[in-house]
């Protein structure tokens, strides 16, 4: 199991990835979020901020802000966006669209509540989460990730 997430300022998308098929998948209140990663024993990978040299606004840091948070509560692989899109589409120039279309060659359809495909519940910023897990699964880490590690107890001397 894997925990992929697509940060956001105020909220982020999460999926639970088996390697396989989604077992999770949902939009969660940042402060929620963390609190949930307090009892994961999954791995989660977090798609990190890359600079490109434009400015940015607010946003943009209130999301750094959160994934800082989320580094309090567990260990955190740091997937840059470029690594997803290559690893998935073979381009840098990939937009959300490939990506969903790649997820979707790859493991098949959503599928309906009735009939559920291996990616149900799968819509708008999780297949974001979903693809930085998928990620992580498939390739080592690289040399330009970052790794955040949570804070580790101090033993009572």
């Amino acid at each position: 199991m894997l925990i992929g997430i697509d940060p956001g300022p105020r909220e982020s998308a999460f999926v639970v990835w088996d390697g396989a098929r989604v077992v999770r998948a949902c939009d969660m209140a940042n402060a929620e979020l963390a609190e949930y990663l307090d009892s994961a024993s999954s791995p989660v990978a977090c798609e990190w901020i890359e600079s490109f040299g434009m400015a940015v606004g607010r946003e943009v840091f209130e999301t750094v802000f959160a994934i800082g948070t989320f580094s309090q509560h567990a260990r955190l692989r740091l997937v840059p966006r470029r690594d997803v899109k290559m690893h998935l589409c073979q381009s840098v120039r990939a937009k959300d669209g490939n990506i969903r279309q790649a997820l979707i060659d790859r493991f098949g359809e959503v599928g309906t509540k009735k009939h559920p495909g291996p990616l149900f519940g799968i819509s708008q910023h999780r297949w974001a989460a979903l693809a930085v897990a998928v990620t992580a699964h498939d390739l080592p880490a690289t040399d330009h990730e970052a790794t955040f590690h949570a804070p580790v107890a101090e033993s009572a001397a």
